[in-house]
């Protein structure tokens, strides 16, 4: 009406007769108490009242669309927050790539970056302090899920003045007398479990000189140091350490898998939007992958 200015017309337009529609005007208008139209045989013009009201009308239905925008960026988890836990060894692979994707397609959620031991990372699952983590597998909590995101070779970490650094692979069997630098064990076994298995597989249990380390860039540097040898993740060799030669392990490759372990049921769509991209990156993007089960 307030466009048509004029009844016959603004019916038309909305495919209704025009007693009706003067009728829903009159009624309007006993209720706000306030005259919105002025009447006369060329038409209907709107009073000052009947302007503020049409510029607050107009106001309420844009902010009633900008809400329903936002609630459906929401459920499709365009918005929102993420708490993302990681073990440092994180950001030297997989992380890196599956951030740049994330902030890219989604810029409008706030990430909460929290570096931590596997013990934290999984204490703080369940806690709900941290929505998803990234640790090294095996994974033993069955009350989580988790999927596994990439593996890579472990190669030997010497010093630089070792014996072998000249070599260009190194039989792990000739490191059975050599210290080494051990992972810390947490109650998830992980990368300290990949490595003792590696020396047990080479017939030896590694003589550990220091075995309360998580941080693998602590391991490199006690290497650097002289402290002894370590059994470290390929991806460790992007650190370009001091002191340190990587080697390749001569006749078998033993590997190590870095996962992403989140709660089940998990209700944040914002959760489920992060773990589309991990599987679109890491794993192919294989067609029906569900956030809720493993």
């Amino acid at each position: 009406m307030a466009e048509e200015q004029n009844f016959s017309r603004a019916a038309e337009r909305l495919l209704m007769a025009q007693p009706p529609l003067s009728d829903q005007i009159k009624r309007l208008e006993g209720a706000i108490g306030a005259k919105l139209f002025d009447r006369s045989r060329r038409g209907a013009r709107l009073t000052e009242a009947g302007e503020l009201l049409l510029m607050e009308a107009r106001r309420l239905l844009a902010q009633a669309d900008q809400a329903a925008e936002m609630v459906r960026r929401v459920g499709d988890g365009e918005v929102g927050r993420l708490a993302l836990g990681f073990v440092p060894s994180a950001s030297n692979s997989v992380l890196s790539p599956v951030l740049c994707e994330f902030r890219e397609r989604y810029p409008d959620v706030q990430l909460y970056l929290q570096e931590m031991n596997p013990d934290w990372l999984v204490d703080g699952l369940h806690a709900g302090r941290v929505d998803l983590s990234f640790l090294y597998l095996p994974f033993e909590d069955d009350t989580l899920l988790h999927r596994p995101v990439s593996h890579e070779p472990l190669v030997v970490a010497l010093p630089e003045m070792h014996k072998l650094a000249t070599e260009e692979e190194v039989d792990l069997r000739e490191l059975a007398d050599q210290p080494f630098v051990l992972p810390a064990r947490w109650h998830m076994p992980g990368l300290h479990a990949k490595v003792v298995e590696a020396c047990r597989k080479a017939g030896f249990e590694p003589k550990a000189v220091q075995k309360e380390v998580w941080l693998m860039q602590t391991v490199v540097g006690l290497v650097a140091g002289g402290m002894g040898v370590a059994l470290v993740p390929a991806s460790l060799r992007n650190l370009a350490r001091a002191g340190v030669v990587y080697k390749t392990v001569h006749g078998f490759s033993p590997t190590v898998e870095m996962g992403v372990v989140w709660r089940p049921q998990e209700r944040n769509p914002v959760v489920h939007s992060f773990l589309r991209i991990v599987d679109e990156i890491c794993c192919g993007g294989n067609e029906g992958f569900d956030p809720t089960s493993a």
